[in-house]
């Protein structure tokens, strides 16, 4: 069966990326889209829908001109996305920062509204596999998302829209050089073959890294292609990554960042990540008397090899998973009482193998709690199964709901291919199968009866399966067994619109999560812990003044979050205790970035910061990490409507911070910032 099922996913690619026409709902404008501009495309949301939400434009992305999703992310209210070393991260979006299986599961990572991994597959470094170089729009839910998808956006999703073809012309390219060995290039094609719309976006990076032996050569592709009739259209996709990295590990001991020395080496010359991912898929749809039938067939395909470099025994890990899937959704009703039901399917099959090659570390023997030799074989076999059910109704003037459930089932077949038992810290199950169900309802309330203002109050559950390797990469204090389905019930309330020629955007929420399985400072697995996070969430942005024929420009947003345990564990074989109230480590209680500037046809100049606050760094609350403020500036220059240059100047005042700071095994441990740098480019449009 896995031969069959791994030849038929490449064969769904080649027609992909072969069959050339596709069709696409409905083309955006060809302007970029603004900052604040909702796109409806594939993200599904509109200005009256409760629930908080951002878009990043198209503007926006290009002005930043991200070499790390976490520079253009970061600047979305109650996202902290961590830079690790090259092309790795982690993600919070009003949570924890998350690693392990709580990082891959807990946020939903969309490509035009399409999952990029199976359910069961997720990856703390799934944002290295999307495009976000060229993408039209990025589009961050905060908060479980619709029921139109399902397990994972537990805390959030992150969905990049690319360009529709035909929807704008010509061409592009970026070319840059930063002051710390970084070259990138991105080049954008729109044009038609025998009467059929295409778009092409090819990224490619050569970065030398500014730690030692931390250099990473990253390629990126997507191609789009359309046609349609009078009443159906469609869209075919097709996206593939290549990223070769070394990486660099932690550097150890207390606020050992600040040495600027220490801060450029590489404690773990030898680790590496290989990976690569491709994904496929076409979207159709077809006009039934005014409603709207949409069927999506995908593929997914994706490899990796890396050093665990963050672990005592740097084990080799290896694992992928190939995956089949089939979205349908229909939209009928008239438009004050207007319904959505859909069905999805996904099937994937995987693999994760890891292997210690060191026979010892820390002493001239081995160490019998991490031994050398392989800890995991296994392959997993997968099938999701879902549906649901919206309505959109407006039931008195000014007011509306949308309403909605859904259920999933998911059923996993394990197989080992090492013999079951515990050897050190690892534990080998048995093969076995299990299932899970899920079941996550939605209520939202939007009054719009105040010009040019939308409040809503909304109720929301997220809820995810476990990862495959939650699951079945177990350790010797977990017993063998199903784990539970993780569970977060969200509350919230809003307001969102303009006054005075200010926009904003302000949202309260309260969380609470059941079943909650994360990673504790010594590695350990806790497969049963409950958190509470409350919160509060503002975006404003506005312009003022009139000067040299253009006009200032400035954008802010903040947020306070308290996280807390709601459960306590005292394991004598433990590292930490964990304390009902105290806080969740790396999640600091403040998060904000604000900019100001100035812009004409001619010239642009914009200074922002970015602050991220003090935050516990292991479960006990013993260790800590002061939190950092850190300014960048940027500006261009256009010669004409063809050409421009810029320049981007990050870490202005040349702060010396942590991108991530971590206590494990007794020591504190960082990921230290860049430190000042400077990125000079052209951009070329034709």
């Amino acid at each position: 069966m896995r031969g069959f099922y791994t030849a038929a996913s490449w064969i769904a690619l080649a027609m992909a990326a072969s069959a050339g026409p596709a069709f696409a709902q409905q083309a955006p404008a060809a302007t970029p889209a603004p900052a604040n501009d909702v796109i409806v495309i594939y993200g599904d949301r509109v200005v009256e829908d409760p629930g908080a939400y951002s878009v990043i434009g198209t503007a926006d992305i290009q002005a930043v001109e991200a070499n790390h999703p976490a520079e253009i992310l970061n600047t979305v209210p109650g996202v902290n996305v961590q830079m690790n070393s090259g092309q790795e991260l982690l993600v919070a979006i009003r949570s924890p920062v998350l690693p392990a299986g709580a990082g891959q599961g807990s946020f939903l990572i969309l490509e035009n509204g399409i999952p990029t991994r199976a359910p069961a597959f997720g990856n703390v470094n799934a944002l290295f596999e999307v495009h976000h170089e060229t993408a039209e729009a990025i589009e961050v839910v905060r908060g479980p998302g619709s029921v139109r998808y399902g397990s994972n956006a537990v805390h959030g999703l992150i969905n990049f829209i690319d360009p529709e073809p035909g929807a704008q012309t010509g061409q592009t390219l970026m070319l840059s050089a930063n002051s710390l060995q970084r070259y990138r290039a991105d080049a954008t094609a729109n044009f038609t073959t025998n009467g059929v719309q295409n778009w092409a976006g090819l990224s490619v990076m050569d970065d030398g890294g500014w730690r030692d032996s931390s250099s990473v050569d990253q390629q990126k592709l997507t191609l789009r292609s359309k046609w349609g009739g009078e009443t159906w259209n469609a869209v075919a996709s097709l996206s593939a990554i290549n990223l070769n990295q070394e990486t660099a590990g932690f550097i150890q001991g207390s606020e050992v960042y600040k040495d600027e020395d220490i801060a450029t080496t590489n404690p773990n010359p030898e680790a590496y990540r290989d990976a690569w991912a491709a994904r496929a898929n076409v979207r159709f749809e077809q006009n039934i008397g005014g409603n709207l039938l949409t069927i999506t067939p995908f593929a997914i395909t994706q490899r990796m090899i890396f050093i665990q470099h963050f672990l005592p025994d740097q084990s080799t890990e290896k694992n992928g998973h190939d995956s089949l899937g089939l979205m349908t959704r229909y939209d009928f009703g008239p438009d004050n009482f207007r319904w959505s039901i859909g069905a999805d399917i996904q099937y994937a099959d995987g693999y994760l193998k890891e292997v210690q090659t060191r026979p010892s570390f820390g002493g001239p023997v081995n160490n019998p709690t991490f031994p050398q030799g392989t800890h995991y074989d296994y392959d997993v076999e997968t099938l999701m199964i879902g549906g649901y059910a919206e309505l959109d109704w407006d039931f008195a003037k000014d007011w509306s709901m949308l309403a909605g459930i859904r259920a999933e089932s998911h059923g996993y077949d394990y197989v080992t291919h090492k013999a079951p038992g515990t050897t050190g810290r690892f534990r080998v199950a048995p093969s076995r199968s299990d299932d899970y169900e899920l079941l996550t309802p939605k209520l939202g309330v939007v009054y719009s009866g105040v010009e040019d203002m939308v409040v809503y109050a909304n109720y929301a559950r997220g809820e995810r399966a476990p990862q495959t390797s939650d699951q079945y990469r177990l350790q010797n204090l977990q017993t063998i067994q199903r784990l539970e389905v993780e569970t977060l019930d969200s509350y919230e309330v809003g307001t969102r619109g303009e006054a005075n020629g200010v926009r904003y955007d302000v949202a309260i929420y309260r969380m609470n999560k059941e079943h909650f399985f994360f990673r504790d400072s010594d590695g350990q697995n806790v497969p049963d812990g409950a958190t509470n996070h409350i919160g509060i969430e503002a975006a404003l942005d506005g312009e003022f003044g009139a000067f040299a024929g253009g006009a200032f420009k400035w954008n802010a947003n903040a947020s306070f979050g308290d996280q807390i345990y709601n459960f306590n564990r005292n394991v004598a074989a433990a590292a930490e205790d964990i304390v009902k109230g105290a806080k969740i480590d790396t999640a600091p209680d403040w998060l904000a970035d604000a900019g100001f500037g100035w812009e004409n046809q001619t010239f642009s100049i914009f200074a922002t910061a970015e602050y991220v606050g003090e935050y516990f760094t292991n479960a006990a609350n013993t260790a800590t990490y002061d939190g950092h403020m850190i300014a960048h500036l940027r500006g261009a220059w256009r010669f004409n409507d063809t050409f421009e240059t810029f320049v981007i100047v990050r870490n202005l005042t040349d702060e010396r911070y942590a991108d991530r700071a971590d206590f494990a095994q007794g020591a504190d441990r960082y990921f230290p910032g860049e430190p000042l740098n400077a990125t000079f480019g052209i951009r070329v449009r034709n």
